[in-house]
């Protein structure tokens, strides 16, 4: 009977370890990137029979949580299967998501903490991901301009107005760019006369069309000397008639002034990638994406991080890989608790718990009874 006793205490103690791991799991339900961790109890066994039962380390349930969407492009979860790798002082952690933040450093960092996002380098290595050189995009100046569409056959004039060229400075000067023919002007034949913002000439050539199509002789002018030549290129452009009416246009022009940063975030790739002013961008590599032969073997720790110890079983990837998934930009991955299951567990908890403390107080009574036949 004493053995029924430590028994029925052996059930309190694990139903009670039982109800902390549901607990655990209920109040993270909100918990961005929680994985809830199964429920299990195996007996104990020893002598001659059965000595009671105790609580399992349970299975971590690493499926995926929903995905939501935030308004923050540095809000990265992973749309699949694989882990964020993140890097502090050599030691690697693992995130399924996280919210990130540029750092004074210029480091992509886990908000709150000083763990840098890393991108996979040549070697296939994870390195720190930082934009502290990549703060502005360098101005461009212009050295080529492309056309395209139509100018009109039978048209007399047409003007391009406010056509930006940079300089290597980052500065700019609007061109305008006239196109002008005479009734006695040679068929296809156009004099093309630039001039900059102040009114003064840069240049005049002929543009010369053989039928519809600009003369591979004159199809690109250069206007301007040395270093700030510009080349306009009409190889692409057409002059059929279509009355005084023109859309000659600019298709293309390779000059840009300078830019600041203005977004930053993941692209369909899975790269990271910087949107600047200046309509330019930039990519800093793939963001790391870590596989594990065994998930059971990931250690949980506070903020939704896992360590694993060793480099056995592990692999570094990216989101080009079949066999991870993709690293998603403005999405949080939530808890993946299911409510309803921890709701029956608690159930099940509760009546073994009053179970086994009945089998207590049923031993109990029954020493007594067995005291009072000896005091008898």
């Amino acid at each position: 009977m004493l053995g029924s006793i430590f028994i029925g205490l052996s059930g309190m103690n694990a139903f009670s370890k039982g109800l902390r791991q549901i607990s655990n799991n209920i109040t993270n339900i909100n918990s961005t990137g929680y994985k809830a961790t199964d429920l299990a109890f195996v007996n104990l066994f020893g002598g001659a029979g059965g000595q009671g039962v105790a609580m399992s380390d349970g299975r971590v349930d690493f499926s995926q949580g929903e995905l939501r969407q935030t308004d923050r492009d540095l809000d990265l979860a992973i749309d699949g299967d694989g882990f964020l790798v993140l890097l502090k002082d050599a030691q690697h952690v693992f995130a399924r998501t996280g919210s990130f933040e540029v750092n004074e450093d210029g480091d992509i960092v886990l908000a709150g903490t000083d763990y840098k996002l890393t991108v996979l380098d040549s070697a296939g290595t994870p390195t720190a991901l930082s934009v502290g050189s990549h703060r502005s995009s360098p101005p461009q100046a212009t050295t080529e301009i492309k056309f395209a569409d139509n100018l009109s056959s039978s048209a007399q004039t047409f003007t391009l107005s406010n056509v930006k060229v940079f300089t290597a400075a980052g500065d700019s000067q609007n061109w305008q760019i006239k196109f002008e023919r005479t009734p006695t002007s040679p068929p296809g034949e156009w004099t093309v006369t630039v001039t900059d913002g102040a009114g003064a000439s840069v240049g005049q050539q002929t543009l010369r069309f053989i039928g519809s199509i600009a003369d591979p002789a004159t199809s690109r002018l250069s206007f301007g000397s040395g270093a700030a030549a510009v080349d306009l290129d009409f190889s692409v452009a057409s002059s059929f008639s279509s009355g005084d009416v023109s859309t000659l246009r600019i298709s293309e022009s390779d000059g840009y002034a300078a830019g600041e940063i203005t977004a930053m975030g993941i692209n369909d790739e899975g790269v990271f990638e910087i949107s600047y002013s200046n309509e330019q961008k930039k990519t800093l590599g793939a963001v790391t994406i870590a596989t594990f032969t065994d998930l059971q073997a990931l250690e949980a720790q506070s903020g939704g991080l896992f360590t694993y110890e060793g480099a056995n079983g592990r692999q570094f990837l990216t989101s080009d890989s079949d066999s991870v998934g993709k690293v998603v930009s403005g999405r949080l991955e939530s808890s993946n608790v299911d409510l309803s299951r921890e709701f029956g567990e608690l159930i099940l908890v509760q009546r073994g718990y009053q179970a086994s403390s009945q089998v207590i107080s049923v031993s109990n009574d029954m020493i007594q009874q067995l005291f009072g036949i000896r005091g008898q």
